[in-house]
């Protein structure tokens, strides 16, 4: 989209024009930069430009080769998956975020970048030799695994921000003074050598698990969803939005609704996900007569949810499936599926009901585009469609990714304006590396926070601290590692928060719903799956939870409203976010694991109206305005009704129905109409 559109250029496009305050490229891309370190990049131009696109170019296909032909051995495939993300990260991101495009690229960053390299290619050179000794560290072994340890930290600083990195190195110091600390901290202590041959010459460290999954799953799917943003589907989630829900009351927020919860299939972050929707439905949202704050805020809301709407969930549903263990992804996809509806529809809800109160209306026939015309592109959406089929039918994740990416190319040869060039097609494999680059090095910090929780045990010991603090009691508990996960997950992007939160939160949970087994019992896969939710729901809501709520803060940003009283009403919208985690640990029929047919659409059914009962006690309003004694009221027939158990089902169906008698009995009747904004 053009920074300078004609009046009639605009019309065409449905956007506001220049005086409301339209959003530019250039200014999208200064907000990325300041609350979203993954965008934080240099503008290189030169021979250092063609440099870092035919390395980014080599990353994708170094993947692409592994992925349909099969992968290296996993110590191989997973250090030269870390070679190139580090490697090309200090020539890409400054090492001080406020030098941002300008900065040059300095001569110890391409020192770092050459010792990375290094670091990246010594597993493959030395891979005999390594296997051969059987993990007897070499004076040059433990000289690359400190460079491993100490690059990774400062690529994650750079690329993905400072919280991942403290948190990381706050953990890496605790192996070495265990000895110091009180209580169940205290361990015994490692020596260097002991720390870099885990970090680096096992599969518990850097090399483990949650780069296992970035250097397979996670960095096809990127491709997929960088192919399908080369099509024009992001600009068309907004049209498709604008057209099924621009005419209704408020329509210009439910559009943020309806086209984030689309976003979150491309997009593995919320910030991203804030700008790319955002600069569209903001100033639609203000034209309309919302307040800068509230409008902000439904973005942020909608667009923090698209991480939890499956099929995708950020990428981090792969990670879920090797980190549970005996799931299959489409199982994670499934459960998830029914606390997603609910969230966005508690968003949808609340966004209705403040429309009600305000007196909005929704666009006119003229603001409104050509429904036929729109639908004329609905092939677009074929690949999404076909994604979820895959998995559905049993194709193995990586396979239905792949399938994914080449009939996104088929269908966008329906129409000559999506159409996908040779050109379209490299310059997507360079988009999706450049996306990979942050969650690689997200992933290979995650793994330090790992390999210390399984070589000290400090996983375990926090649980039966977290449950020693509740006294046992699962409602403390669960809001102790609520607590913990919001927390863990301030300023980290999708990924990162869900192992960071699954491996030092998700045991309290686990633990304590595990307390009457016998000791070493198989944990069963609804207990494992119901902890795993409620961390990466919280982990997630962080983003919009003051006051570290970057999602909320760059949505501030496009609306020009108060930062801090935008998250706060975002946190308020989102929610279903803070209550439905609470229900499925409770009673997991949420989840659609071992439940009925009958029992999951009565599930449903009370869910949607507590739903309903919870936004209108919130907003204030429902037919009428409501007052403090019904706002409580209808707040606590929700919360019955959503919780999925005969005798709290009846109580809040029973004030439910009375709420509503009440309200449609005394209903205002005055027509809406549009506030200047």
């Amino acid at each position: 989209m053009a920074d300078k559109l004609s009046p009639e250029e605009r019309e065409e496009k449905k956007l506001p024009p220049e005086d409301e305050h339209y959003v530019s490229e250039e200014k999208q891309k200064e907000i990325l930069q300041k609350y979203d370190p993954e965008s934080n990049t240099r503008d290189l131009s030169g021979t250092m430009k063609h440099v870092v696109f035919y390395g980014l170019l080599a990353f994708s296909l170094f993947q692409l080769y592994t992925a349909i032909f099969g992968q290296y051995t996993a110590y191989i495939q997973r250090s030269i998956h870390l070679g190139f993300a580090l490697s090309l990260i200090f020539i890409l991101f400054p090492a001080r975020k406020r030098h941002g495009a300008r900065a040059k690229v300095a001569i110890y960053d391409y020192v770092l970048s050459l010792l990375a390299v290094g670091v990246g290619l010594y597993w493959p050179i030395m891979y005999d030799d390594l296997v051969f000794r059987l993990g007897r560290v070499t004076e040059m072994d433990l000289i690359v695994g400190i460079l491993a340890v100490l690059l990774t930290l400062e690529a994650t600083r750079r690329a993905v921000g400072l919280p991942i990195t403290i948190i990381a190195s706050i953990f890496l110091t605790y192996t070495f003074f265990g000895p110091y600390f009180p209580g169940f901290l205290r361990h015994r202590g490692q020596d260097l050598e002991s720390v870099i041959q885990l970090m680096f010459y096992t599969t518990d460290g850097i090399l483990g698990t949650p780069i296992s999954v970035s250097a397979t799953f996670i960095f096809v799917f990127l491709l997929f969803g960088s192919f399908l943003v080369k099509t024009g589907v992001g600009m068309y989630f907004n049209d498709l939005a604008v057209s099924l829900a621009g005419h209704l009351t408020g329509g210009p927020a439910k559009v943020a609704i309806f086209s984030s919860a689309l976003q979150g299939t491309i997009s593995g972050s919320s910030v991203a996900n804030v700008v790319t929707s955002g600069s569209y439905t903001i100033p639609m949202m203000k034209k309309l007569g919302y307040k800068k704050e509230f409008a902000g805020a439904v973005e942020a809301a909608a667009s923090t949810g698209g991480q939890i709407m499956p099929p995708i969930m950020g990428a981090a549903a792969f990670l879920m499936v090797e980190f549970i263990g005996g799931i299959t992804y489409w199982e994670i996809a499934k459960a998830a599926a029914i606390p997603a509806i609910l969230y966005f529809t508690g968003v949808w809800i609340m966004t209705h009901f403040e429309a009600k109160r305000v007196g909005l209306k929704g666009l006119s026939k003229e603001e409104m585009p050509d429904r036929k015309e729109v639908l004329k592109k609905i092939y677009l959406l074929l690949p999404i469609v076909a994604i979820i089929v895959f998995l559905l039918v049993g194709i193995p994740t990586m396979h239905a990714a792949l399938y994914g990416i080449l009939l996104t190319i088929l269908v966008s040869a329906f129409n000559k304006e999506t159409r996908l060039s040779f050109k379209d097609m490299i310059h997507a494999l360079v988009d999706g590396a450049r996306t990979a680059l942050a969650v690689a090095a997200a992933t290979a910090a995650a793994g330090i926070i790992v390999g210390v929780v399984v070589k000290t045990g400090l996983g375990l010991s926090l649980a039966n601290g977290l449950v020693s603090a509740s006294g046992g009691n699962i409602l403390l508990t669960l809001f102790f590692t609520m607590l913990a996960a919001i927390v863990l997950g301030m300023g980290s992007p999708t990924t990162a928060n869900y192992v960071i939160t699954s491996t030092i939160a998700a045991p309290a949970i686990i633990t304590l719903l595990m307390i009457d087994e016998p000791v070493g019992a198989a944990v069963p896969i609804v207990v494992a799956l119901s902890a795993h939710l409620f961390v990466f729901y919280f982990g997630i809501i962080a983003d919009i939870t003051p006051p570290v709520a970057l999602a909320a803060f760059a949505a501030s940003g496009i609306s020009g409203g108060e930062p801090i009283k935008t998250g706060f009403i975002a946190a308020k919208l989102a929610a279903a976010a803070f209550i439905i985690p609470y229900m499925f640990v409770l009673s997991p029929a949420l989840l659609m694991i071992d439940t009925t047919l009958p029992e999951l659409i009565w599930v449903l059914i009370t869910a949607f109206t507590g739903m309903i009962a919870i936004g209108a006690g919130l907003i204030g309003f429902w037919y009428r305005k409501l007052n403090w004694i019904e706002r409580i009221i209808a707040f606590a027939t929700g919360l019955a009704l959503i919780y999925p158990e005969g005798v709290t089902d009846t109580i809040g169906a029973i004030s439910f129905i009375i709420l509503f008698v009440l309200q449609w009995m005394s209903r205002e009747k005055k027509t809406p109409k549009t506030i200047e904004a």
